[in-house]
């Protein structure tokens, strides 16, 4: 059963939704996405610094105490048409809290201005260059929601296939991995997701990519040879249309032989662990996310500061 609180964000998000941030305009969808996602502070005890790194701006979100720890490369999700560090700074800044890690967003470019393979192009280019720079894809998680997850995948599948370094851990929210909609869950949950509806899903993919490359691996990792992938945890809500694009790339890691961990949220919508300090799950979620991290990088546990306001991004 879920919160009081999460009820409550639920009824508003679908009140919000009805507007839908992702069937206007790109434009006017974004500038609405980051006036929402922009409005609440950072984890307390978290620094935010800003670096060009192979030419893309980046943003660093430091904990107290955690200048030399392991980094987080966080890449920021919005439909591949909006989004930026400034939107995600916050859920990233709980993370990073939680893991006692610093992490890194980079500003990668937007469709429909650039379209396919310009944000595959950009992750790639900034996590080189921080290779180069002398950080050990050994003391690296790459980390994503939604398109972000898209775009975590992707640039572990192109290190991989380039005979590159991968990450040494990786996690996903809600990642959306499966652009075509071919996936069981955009008929069983398209009465129960109160953001999204399967129908409008292919106006959005649009302004990514051409139709002809929906299904190639790099644009939907469901379609992708899963092995030798770094462990993986993945976080999804049982009431969203994208819940099967988390199942059947669990399943294809474990076909492969890798080791990931499904966490299947009762009743729970797409990213919801954006409403930390909002609601228990949300909180719950970013502790098992830090849990997860400080196992694979043996990080010293200090527990994130959250504060019980109530104050919304709807």
């Amino acid at each position: 059963m879920v919160s009081i609180r999460a009820f409550i964000i639920r009824q508003i998000s679908k009140q919000v939704m009805k507007r839908s941030l992702i069937t206007s305009d790109p434009l006017s969808a974004r500038r609405d996405f980051h006036n929402r996602m922009t409005r609440m502070p950072l984890a307390r005890g978290v620094e935010s610094a800003q670096e060009n790194v192979g030419g893309i701006d980046c943003e660093w979100l430091t904990p107290q105490g955690c200048e030399d720890a392991p980094v987080i490369y966080f890449l920021h999700g919005g439909a591949y048409i909006m989004g930026s560090p400034a939107t995600h700074r916050r859920l990233v800044s709980f993370v990073a809290n939680s893991a006692q890690m610093r992490a890194v967003l980079p500003d990668y470019r937007l469709a429909p201005e650039h379209r396919f393979p310009s944000q595959l192009e950009d992750s790639l280019e900034v996590w080189r260059t921080l290779v180069k720079g002398g950080i050990d894809p050994a003391n690296m998680a790459i980390g994503g929601d939604s398109a972000g997850g898209n775009l975590s995948v992707a640039t572990m599948l192109a290190l991989r296939d380039a005979g590159e370094a991968l990450p040494a851990a990786c996690f996903l929210l809600s990642p959306w991995l499966d652009l075509a909609g071919d996936g069981e869950s955009h008929n069983t949950r398209s009465d129960y997701d109160p953001w999204f509806k399967p129908e409008k899903m292919p106006d959005v993919v649009a302004f990514f990519c051409d139709e002809a490359e929906w299904r190639e691996p790099l644009v939907s990792p469901v379609h992708a040879d899963a092995s030798n992938l770094p462990p993986t945890l993945i976080q999804v809500g049982d009431h969203e249309i994208l819940l099967s694009d988390s199942t059947v790339f669990a399943d294809n890691i474990k076909s492969a032989g890798g080791r990931v961990d499904l966490h299947i949220w009762p009743d729970m919508w797409h990213v919801f662990q954006y409403f930390v300090g909002q609601m228990p799950e949300s909180r719950k979620a970013i502790d098992d996310i830090g849990r997860f991290l400080r196992s694979e990088f043996a990080t010293d546990r200090i527990d994130p500061v959250i504060p019980r306001t109530v104050q919304g991004m709807l």
